[in-house]
């Protein structure tokens, strides 16, 4: 990609920048897969369709899935009587969510990534082996909710930090699980995992990392980036948890400055200036556009030379609900 030319055509006499962009970056599977619901609900069913918290955790996403019907709320009880398709976002909801519809006999379509179903389901597992169980994650996080509310209150643990870790006394050593939401920092969830697998070294963990795919390849492209930028630009919401993570191992893998933005808008010009490296990623909710938008601003500014760092191939692909299978691509 040549930078010598600006997002209109012109030719750009700025100072000389090269943008590393990470690949993989931007939607994962799971992402695609909710939006891809709401958008063949809307295309099938007509408007409205309601969707229980934003799909996923994205502004642009969720402004452009109201603007074709789409109608968001926080809780149920906000939805009147109504044989519209009601559609639980990617985060995946507790128990009780799926329940309280079937009373109201609502048309749910869930858009709960699986991979954050399979978590549900090693939780629910474990429970039924009589262990107790300790959820590495975000107090708050709608996944974290999700998961914790599989179970009856009291059967799942948060453990947020390592001194969590160290001071958790379970009632029997021997009797232990531990899964985490899927978004974490890996390098932090390992250092979590391994104190508490120093304590009690017959706890049960996952055979495969409960972290996404996703999430681990964003993470370790940026980790190849970051210690040749001055600057780390990561696309996303200050809500989505795998690209608040960006910004961190940005930051700890070298980069100096590494920062969060939504949009071009947001971008303050004065902390770039004099830079001659600057990396480029996205977290899994953020789509390309809003990366497009950003590398265009530099055009407008730097004579740019655009060096793509690809560190996995994603091809990963996950299945639609069964009502909506035989619709064609939109």
């Amino acid at each position: 990609m040549n930078g010598t030319i600006k997002a209109n055509g012109r030719h750009c006499s700025g100072p000389p920048l090269t943008i590393y962009l990470a690949a993989p970056r931007g939607f994962c599977a799971g992402v695609e897969r909710a939006i891809q619901i709401v958008e063949l609900a809307l295309a099938k069913y007509g408007a409205p369709v309601y969707v229980r918290h934003a799909i996923v955790h994205n502004r642009h996403v969720v402004e452009s899935l109201k603007a074709k019907g789409a109608i968001f709320v926080e809780e149920l009880d906000e939805i009147p009587e109504t044989d519209a398709p009601v559609v639980f976002s990617a985060h995946g909801v507790p128990k009780a969510v799926p329940e309280a519809a079937r009373s109201r006999r609502m048309f749910v379509l869930d858009a709960t990534c699986p991979l954050v179903s399979k978590v549900h389901v090693e939780a629910g597992r474990h429970f039924q082996d009589e262990r107790e169980i300790l959820l590495i994650g975000h107090a708050g996080h709608p996944e974290v909710i999700g998961t914790m509310g599989q179970l009856p209150k009291g059967s799942v643990h948060l453990i947020q930090t390592i001194d969590d870790a160290l001071s958790f006394t379970p009632k029997n050593p021997a009797k232990l699980a531990v899964i985490t939401q899927t978004t974490l920092s890996v390098d932090d969830t390992k250092e979590i995992v391994d104190v508490l697998r120093q304590r009690f070294p017959r706890m049960v963990i996952p055979r495969k990392d409960d972290i996404c795919y996703a999430t681990t390849n964003r993470q370790d492209a940026v980790k190849q980036i970051a210690p040749r930028c001055e600057r780390m630009i990561v696309v996303g919401s200050p809500n989505s948890s795998n690209s608040v993570r960006l910004v961190e191992v940005a930051e700890r893998a070298g980069c100096p400055r590494a920062m969060l933005l939504q949009c071009a808008k947001e971008i303050d010009w004065p902390l770039f200036g004099g830079i001659k490296h600057l990396g480029v990623t996205a977290g899994a909710s953020a789509p390309e556009v809003l990366i497009d938008e950003i590398i265009d601003a530099f055009k407008a500014r730097f004579d740019i030379r655009i060096d793509t760092v690809t560190t996995a191939k994603e091809s990963i692909a996950f299945k639609l609900p069964r009502e909506l299978r035989e619709m064609p691509a939109l």
